[in-house]
C-alpha cells in the first residue's frame, strides 16, 4: 500500500475517532454514534459480562440525573424514583443484548449475512413499546427515524466487521439504501411512531413479530460445527499426555474424545477440549487471563492502531508470514492461533488447524472465519503439549505468545515433533523494542509484563541441535522477530 493512501486512511481514521468523542459531549451527535458504540462494545463481550459492562457505564453517565431526581423527589418519593430510572436504564439495554444473542446466529447467512443487522431496531421499537405499555415510564422516540438510526448503527458495525470489503457488503448497503429512500419519500412512513395510535401500534407490532421471526431463525438454524465423529481429521488427534488414539464417544447431543487409557476430552460447539487444570499454571496462567480478557477487542484495537499510527497491516502480517512455504493441498498448523487473523492471509485450497490456550480468542476466531467465508479445525489446548500425531502437518507454525511461555524448549520440541519432516517452521514474536515501547506503556497490559525475570529475546538457543537452515529475521522496523529452521528430511531419534 502506498505511503499517500496509508496517510489517508490515517487522517480518516483521526477524523472518525474525534467524531466519537464528540459525540459523548454533542447529543445531536452522539445520537448517531452512541447506538454505534453500543452494537460494537456488546458484539466484542459474553452477552451476560456486556449487559452488565454497559448497564454499569449506563448508570455512571446517568448519576448526576439521578442525584437531582432523587432531591426533587423527596424522601418518600426518591425510592420509586431511583427504581423506575434504574429499570429504564436495564430495559434500554435489552435490545443490545437480543441483538448480541441472535446476531452471531445469522452470520454467513446471505448477503454476507445482512439479516444480522436487524435485530438491534427492531428490538428497540418492540421492547420499548412493551416497556411502555405496561406503564414503566420509558420515554423514547419510538418512530421509524429511531428504527433507521438504530439500523444504521447495526450496519456500519456489520460493515466494519466484514472490513468494508465490497463484494461482500455492497448487496446489504444496497438493501439499507433503498429502504431509507423509501422511508423518506413516502409520507404514510415518516408519520410512523409508536405514539400514532393506529400506525404506530402497526408499526410496533410488525418490530415484534419481526424480532421473534428472527430470534426464531437464528434457533433453528444448524451450526457450523461437522460432527467429529464423521471428520477424517480424527486419525491424527492423540492424547497430549498418553499419546493414545482418540475416538468419539456420543451421549445424547454431546460429543466427547476419549482415549482407550479412559481419558475424557469434551467438545463444545465443535472445538475439543484438551486443557487440564495443570497447564493454567505459571506464565501460561497469568498470560491467559490477559488475553480472556482482550479477545473481543483484540482483533479492533490492532485493526483501530494500524490506522492511527498509518501502519499497513497486511504488510505487517505479510512480512512474517512470507517466510512460510505454503503450497495446496497442504495441512496448516498454527499454534496460539488466536482469533484466527493469520488464516486470512494463507493460501485457498490447504486444510487449517488452530490450537490456543484462550477458549474466547477461539470463539473469535470461529466467528471470523464464518465472516471470512473459511473453514478451520480448532482446539483449546496448551501448545507444550500438542494433541497431535508425530508428522501430522505440512507447515507448522507460531506467532505471538512464545515469549511467556511458562516452557518454551518444550512448545518448540512439539511443534518439530508435529511437523513433517522437511518441512520448515517458524516462529515469530514481539520483540524486546516492541514490548517496552507498547505493552509496558498501556495501563491495562504493564501489570502483566511488569517485573519480568529476563528481556524479550528469539529462542534460537532452544532449538535442537539437529535443526537445519536456522534463520533470524528481524521483521516491521524491529519490532517482530521471525525464527525460521527446517526439520531434517531423516526422522532422528528424539525429535
Amino acid at each position: 500500500m502506498s505511503i499517500s493512501v496509508l496517510r489517508i486512511r490515517q487522517f480518516l481514521a483521526w477524523a472518525v475517532t474525534g467524531l466519537f468523542i464528540l459525540g459523548f459531549f454533542v447529543d445531536p451527535v452522539g445520537l448517531w454514534t452512541g447506538p454505534i458504540l453500543g452494537v460494537w462494545f456488546i458484539g466484542t463481550q459474553k452477552p451476560r459480562r456486556g449487559f452488565i459492562w454497559m448497564f454499569a457505564i449506563g448508570l455512571a453517565l446517568s448519576l448526576p440525573h439521578l442525584v437531582r431526581g432523587s432531591f426533587a423527589a423527596g424522601t418518600a418519593g426518591a425510592p420509586g424514583f431511583l427504581g423506575l430510572e434504574i429499570a429504564a436504564i436495564a430495559i434500554s439495554l435489552l435490545p443490545l443484548t437480543f441483538h448480541r444473542l441472535v446476531s452471531p446466529r445469522l452470520i454467513g447467512a446471505t448477503l454476507g449475512g445482512f439479516a444480522s443487522t436487524l435485530p438491534f431496531p427492531l428490538a428497540v421499537i418492540a421492547i420499548h413499546f412493551l416497556a411502555a405499555s405496561v406503564h414503566l415510564g420509558l420515554a423514547a422516540d419510538l418512530s421509524l427515524n429511531t428504527f433507521l438510526r438504530c439500523w444504521f448503527a447495526a450496519t456500519l458495525v456489520w460493515m466494519w466487521n466484514h472490513e468494508f470489503r465490497i463484494a461482500t457488503v455492497a448487496p446489504g448497503v444496497g438493501i439499507f439504501a433503498a429502504a431509507l429512500v423509501i422511508a423518506r419519500t413516502t409520507p404514510f412512513l415518516r408519520e410512523f411512531t409508536v405514539a400514532a395510535p393506529q400506525t404506530g401500534q402497526v408499526f410496533a407490532w410488525t418490530c415484534l413479530a419481526g424480532a421473534l421471526a428472527l430470534a426464531l431463525a437464528a434457533a433453528l438454524r444448524p451450526g457450523p460445527n461437522q460432527s467429529w465423529a464423521n471428520r477424517a481429521e480424527l486419525h491424527s488427534l492423540r492424547s497430549p499426555y498418553t499419546a493414545d488414539p482418540l475416538q468419539v464417544q456420543i451421549a445424547g447431543h454431546r460429543e466427547t474424545l476419549v482415549s482407550p487409557a479412559g481419558e475424557q476430552f469434551p467438545i463444545h460447539n465443535g472445538i475439543p477440549n484438551f486443557l487440564k487444570p495443570e497447564d493454567l499454571a505459571g506464565d501460561n496462567l497469568k498470560y491467559n487471563h490477559l488475553y480472556e480478557t482482550i479477545a473481543g477487542f483484540y482483533d479492533d484495537t490492532q485493526r483501530v492502531g494500524c490506522a492511527l499510527t498509518g501502519m499497513d497491516r497486511d504488510a505487517y502480517v505479510l512480512s512474517y508470514l512470507g517466510f512460510l512455504e505454503v503450497s495446496p493441498g497442504d495441512r496448516v498448523l498454527e499454534t496460539s492461533v488466536g482469533t484466527g487473523l493469520n488464516f486470512k492471509y494463507l493460501p485457498a485450497g490447504i486444510q487449517r488447524f488452530g490450537l490456543d490456550l484462550s477458549p474466547e480468542m477461539l470463539a473469535n476466531c470461529q466467528t471470523n472465519l464464518r465472516r471470512w467465508t473459511m473453514d478451520a479445525d480448532l482446539f483449546i489446548g496448551n501448545a507444550e503439549n500438542l494433541p497431535f500425531a508425530d508428522s501430522s502437518f505440512d507447515v507448522v507454525f507460531h506467532v505471538g505468545g512464545i515469549n511467556f511461555f511458562s516452557d518454551r524448549a518444550h512448545a518448540i520440541r512439539e511443534m518439530i515433533r508435529v511437523a513433517k519432516p522437511g518441512s520448515l517452521l517458524l516462529i515469530a514474536d514481539e520483540t524486546e523494542k516492541h514490548v517496552k515501547a507498547a505493552y509496558e506503556n498501556i495501563p491495562y497490559t504493564r501489570e502483566f509484563y511488569k517485573d519480568r525475570k529476563e528481556q524479550v529475546a528469539a529462542p534460537i538457543d532452544l532449538l535442537p541441535s539437529e535443526m537445519e537452515q536456522v534463520s533470524l529475521h528481524s521483521v516491521f522496523n524491529g519490532r517482530f522477530y521471525a525464527l525460521t529452521f527446517r526439520k531434517p528430511a531423516l526422522v532422528l531419534a528424539g525429535v
